[in-house]
C-alpha cells in the first residue's frame, strides 16, 4: 500500500509501483527485493527499513548508490525528528513530513540534508506547538527568516549553541566477517566499522581524532565535516561537529597477508 507520495517537476502515475509490488511478491524477505528496478520509462530505486519501503522514481538514469544514500538520509532526518520512523508517526505529521521533503530536494536534487539546519527552518514537532496551531489555525512549521547555519560557511553547525554541561561521546563499532577453518586458523576475515557521535559543545568547537594504524582502513566515507585535506595529507580528523548526533565516519578493514 502507498500512504504517501511526492512528486517532483513532473506528476508520474501510482500504477508505476506495480513494477516494485512484482518485485516484492517475488521475494522471500524484504531485503531480497532488488534495490534497483528497471521498467520501461522509470529506474525504481528503493530501501526497506522498519519494515517500510522508501522507493524514488526516476525519469532519467543516475547514479543508483546516490540515490539510496539519499533515501536513507531522508530516513535517518525523520527519526531525528519524530524519534521514531513507522507509518503512523509519519501520517500523524503529515505536513512536517512534506515540508521536509520540500527543503531536502529542490527540483530533484539534493539541497538541506543536515538535520541542524533543517530544525532552524522547520520546527520539530511537539505537543505545545501543536496546541498553538490549531489555536491561531497556523498549520506551517516554516521558518520565515533565513538560518544561521545558511549563512555561514560551516552549514551543519548552528550558531550560537550553548550547554550548561559541555560533552561528546564516540562509539566504534566494528562488524566482523571471519571464515575459520575446524582447526582455529582465520582463513579469511574483513571489518566493518564506523564511528557515530554525539556532540553536546558549545560554541564552535574544533576537534581532532586520530588512529594508530590508518594505513589499514580502506573504503572510508567521511562526514562532511571533516576537513579532506588534512586526512589526505596526516590521515587525522580534524572536524567543527555538527551538535547532536551524526555518523563521522565509516570503513572497511580487508584481510591482512
Amino acid at each position: 500500500e502507498v500512504f504517501m507520495e511526492k512528486h517532483w517537476k513532473t506528476v508520474v502515475s501510482k500504477s508505476i509501483c506495480d513494477y516494485f509490488f512484482e518485485a516484492q511478491k517475488k521475494s522471500a524477505n524484504p531485503e531480497d527485493v532488488s534495490p534497483v528496478i528497471a521498467t520501461p520509462h522509470h529506474y525504481l530505486i528503493n530501501i526497506c527499513r522498519n519494515n517500510l519501503y522508501f522507493v524514488a522514481v526516476l525519469t532519467n538514469e543516475s547514479a543508483p548508490l546516490f540515490v539510496i544514500e539519499f533515501l536513507h538520509r531522508i530516513m535517518d532526518v525523520f527519526e531525528d525528528y519524530f524519534t521514531a520512523c513507522t507509518e503512523t508517526t509519519l501520517k500523524d505529521n503529515y505536513v512536517i513530513v512534506y515540508e521536509l521533503l520540500d527543503e531536502m530536494l529542490d527540483s530533484g536534487l539534493p539541497l538541506v540534508t543536515e538535520t541542524n539546519t533543517l530544525k532552524e527552518l522547520i520546527k520539530p514537532p511537539n505537543l505545545l506547538r501543536k496546541v498553538a496551531n490549531l489555536v491561531t489555525g497556523d498549520s506551517t512549521n516554516v521558518s520565515d527568516a533565513l538560518t544561521s547555519s545558511q549563512l555561514s560557511n560551516i552549514p551543519w553547525r548552528r550558531l550560537g549553541v550553548k550547554y550548561a554541561n559541555n560533552e561528546a561521546y564516540f562509539d566504534l563499532i566494528e562488524e566482523i566477517d571471519a571464515i575459520i577453518d575446524r582447526n582455529g586458523t582465520t582463513i579469511m576475515g574483513e571489518i566493518q566499522g564506523y564511528i557515530d557521535c554525539c556532540v553536546k559543545l558549545s560554541g564552535m568547537p574544533d576537534l581532532t581524532l586520530t588512529f594508530v594504524n590508518p594505513r589499514l582502513l580502506d573504503d572510508v566515507s567521511l562526514h562532511p565535516c571533516i576537513r579532506l585535506k588534512k586526512w589526505e595529507s596526516e590521515k587525522s580528523l580534524s572536524f567543527i561537529p555538527p551538535d547532536g548526533n551524526f555518523r563521522l565516519i565509516s570503513y572497511h578493514i580487508g584481510s591482512q597477508k
